[in-house]
């Protein structure tokens, strides 16, 4: 679920308020593709909160994880986006 985008982690015990409106709900079989295109939606967001919430990823290398997890094998970048109505 891409929903209560906050810049900080679910484990924080203060995290700041969400500061994007929620995206919607994903499903995937690969994990890494999962993680990928939640993030393209982020990046891709008309949303006024997403400067502030990319600038948190970039800062903190959010990203890197995708990257490691596609070169350890756990799954590809790659992903095809099917919207259901």
């Amino acid at each position: 679920m891409v929903c209560n985008l906050s810049v900080d982690c679910d484990c924080c015990a203060v995290a700041e308020d969400p500061c994007m409106k929620d995206i919607g709900i994903l499903a995937s079989l690969d994990p890494v593709a999962l993680d990928q295109a939640c993030i393209d939606l982020v990046y891709h967001a008309d949303d006024p909160g997403r400067d502030h919430f990319v600038e948190r990823v970039e800062s903190r290398h959010g990203t890197h994880t995708i990257d490691a997890a596609a070169a350890l094998g756990f799954g590809t970048k790659e992903y095809e986006l099917i919207t259901v109505e």
